[in-house]
């Protein structure tokens, strides 16, 4: 299954299909008050750092979530085994891209993320519905392993011996500036890619060719070892969702910088180039 949806084929998606609104700002309140000013008409919200993320600690500020809380959050949202599910928010497609990416690494493979989300929704003049809906109780069971994760061992290999990408703005890949996280800089090896570079001005993804040829110029194709982090494992979903439409598997650095850092003894380079 293709990773992305538009707008036009998600209203003529089977009713059956499970929409999940994953409204999520990075240092914002939680989505749910602006899910109920006005939704895609069906969908149930997904609180992102509630079902989508364990508590910070050690292992990072979006450390993965307990498999039974997140298993009990997609089937109260009426997610079942056989279910096609749809992701979307109002922001960036990080809160979309992070539950994509767990759902795929659950093992439910007929996901997709809606292309420009809810801007692209409205901007097709589609209707919004303030009325939260109550699915019935699906039958999804997180089966945890579908695809490939790093620790932060895992993470200095990769950069080391195949490719490892920082999604994260420049500027902190540099090491210039750290507004959440203790340490500035970049695991040594990474090479930077952000994350704002996989869309266009408007909110959508670049096309397939567009985005081969920015991975392919990093190094990242689809006979090379990919993996990728960001500050929290939030924003690496959306590259490794990008890499997706490129047609190149990738595997995350839940942890990410959050937790390269949390302890103070790991290596950090700074500057523009690998280290």
């Amino acid at each position: 299954m293709e990773p992305l949806i538009t707008a036009a084929e998600l209203t003529a998606a089977p009713a059956t299909t499970a929409v999940l609104d994953v409204r999520y700002r990075m240092g914002g309140p939680p989505g749910h008050g602006e899910y109920a000013r006005g939704h895609i008409p069906g969908a149930r919200y997904v609180d992102l750092d509630a079902a989508l993320a364990a508590p910070p600690g050690p292992n990072g500020r979006h450390p993965l979530p307990d498999v039974e809380v997140f298993g009990a959050a997609m089937r109260a949202a009426g997610v079942g085994a056989d279910t096609d599910v749809v992701l979307y928010d109002d922001w960036n497609g990080w809160g979309p891209a992070r539950a994509w990416w767990l759902l795929r690494w659950a093992g439910h493979a007929r996901v997709r993320v809606l292309d420009g989300g809810l801007a692209a929704w409205k901007a097709a003049g589609l209707p919004l519905s303030t009325e939260e809906p109550v699915p019935g109780e699906g039958d999804f069971v997180p089966r945890p392993g579908a695809l490939p994760v790093l620790d932060a061992d895992g993470a200095a290999e990769l950069a080391r011996r195949g490719l490892l990408l920082d999604a994260r703005a420049g500027e902190r890949y540099r090491g210039e500036t750290e507004p959440i996280d203790p340490v500035a800089g970049h695991i040594p090896g990474a090479v930077n890619a952000p994350t704002t570079e996989n869309v266009t001005e408007g909110g959508l993804f670049r096309t397939p060719a567009e985005l081969t040829a920015r991975f392919g110029a990093l190094g990242a194709t689809p006979g090379a070892e990919v993996g990728v982090y960001c500050g929290s494992g939030v924003s690496a979903a959306h590259q490794i969702l990008a890499l997706a439409v490129a047609g190149v598997p990738a595997a995350l650095y839940v942890g990410s910088w959050s937790e390269w850092t949390a302890e103070g003894s790991r290596p950090v380079a700074t500057g523009g180039r690998p280290g």
